[in-house]
């Protein structure tokens, strides 16, 4: 595991980003972890992955990409920090009561799974989520997603007993999951 990367995403890798983004949505998993199918992300012009991975990149405040690079130059994993505001709605519509992060995106190649890379790119992106002066931060797993909770609870998250219906593509329920600002 040492000679792999784990960084924030530079504005001009938006190719290495939507390969990322494609090779998760053929996941098994996806239809339950991701609010897009495979077919509606590779239709995507390309001036969509540069708005999206500048949006995301280095250095900004209120969106993070952190990615885990192996040693051949591969992205292996991904998760996305979205910062939300209090005051304001989150993207589901309910009020937002406290600056938060939102993590989003996570995904990790399969073949790097178990190995403690997505360990390490959760700990880079709580550090950055802190950094940014976020009370807590969350993510949603669906309840039929039983792999990704069961990560989220080793890593310190807990259900927080707040849901929200899954997307019409999708039966069942979101759940929350929460971990405070140490």
């Amino acid at each position: 595991m040492s000679s792999f990367v784990v960084r924030s995403v530079r504005a001009d890798e938006w190719r290495a980003a939507k390969g990322l983004r494609l090779a998760a949505l053929r996941d098994p998993a996806a239809p339950i972890a991701f609010l897009e199918t495979y077919e509606e992300a590779e239709a995507r012009p390309d001036s969509f992955w540069q708005e999206r991975v500048a949006a995301a990149a280095e250095g900004m405040r209120e969106r993070q990409q952190i990615i885990a690079e192996g040693p051949d130059g591969e992205w292996v994993g991904n998760v996305v920090v979205l910062i939300e505001e209090a005051g304001t709605t989150d993207w589901a519509g309910f009020p937002v009561e406290r600056k938060q992060g939102h993590l989003v995106g996570v995904y990790m190649r399969p073949e790097h799974r178990g190995c403690g890379l997505t360990e390490v790119l959760f700990d880079e992106a709580l550090e950055w989520a802190w950094a940014a002066g976020v009370e807590r931060v969350r993510l949603l797993v669906h309840e039929n997603n039983g792999r990704a909770g069961a990560f989220y609870r080793r890593v310190g998250f807990l259900a927080s007993g707040w849901t929200v219906p899954a997307p019409e593509s999708v039966e069942g329920r979101e759940l929350e999951f929460v971990i405070d600002r140490p």
